[in-house]
């Protein structure tokens, strides 16, 4: 994840701005380690995600809704799948669904159940967004925080990391901190036992 100096995790909606090649090279090369990749569809649409790079990995798209496009590269490739709740309606005939609560996804749930998508899996990452990751935060789903502090201040009222999650002290303990000749922090920091 990525934030500004104030707090914003996205300019114009998108929080790739924020970030520099540096930052980038940090979430690919944490994307080459995970096993799978799960995401809010907001953030899996507005960020153009496709297939991903590491052969076999699969990226799970979050929503109640149902609104997505299985149009998209990421799906007619077969490395996308939907995870939603029992009640959206998603053409199971062109995409792997994981279901998971009644009315409302139980994000707890379908990832207790992700090895029904790839058996193998051990280290998933979560891309965000916000609410996505609210979500994560409220059903205490987060082991560890990759975090860019990005050199700039943004201002406005956009979201933060975990936006409309339930408040909450969880204590992290950062593992490692390093920063770029850019100003930027990059930092890692790990669920506390």
């Amino acid at each position: 994840m990525v934030t500004s100096l104030d707090g914003s995790i996205a300019v114009d909606g998108e929080s790739g701005s924020l970030g520099n090649p540096n930052d980038l090279e940090v979430l690919l090369t944490l994307r080459s380690m995970a096993d799978m990749i799960i995401v809010g569809a907001g953030t899996a649409s507005g960020e153009g995600y496709g297939p991903p790079a590491k052969t076999g990995q699969r990226i799970g798209v979050a929503t109640d809704s149902g609104n997505v496009d299985l149009d998209t590269e990421l799906f007619t490739s077969g490395a996308g799948f939907v995870i939603t709740n029992e009640s959206t309606v998603v053409d199971e005939r062109r995409v792997d669904v994981l279901r998971a609560g009644h009315e409302r996804l139980d994000i707890a749930a379908a990832v207790a159940r992700l090895t029904e998508i790839d058996p193998r899996v051990t280290y998933v990452q979560a891309e965000g967004g916000a609410s996505f990751n609210g979500s994560l935060l409220d059903h205490d789903l987060i082991d560890e925080l990759d975090l860019t502090v990005s050199p700039h201040l943004v201002g406005g009222a956009g979201k933060r990391l975990t936006a409309g999650a339930t408040e909450a002290l969880r204590r992290f303990e950062l593992a490692h901190l390093l920063a770029d000749s850019d100003g930027f922090v990059f930092s890692r920091w790990l669920r506390a036992c």
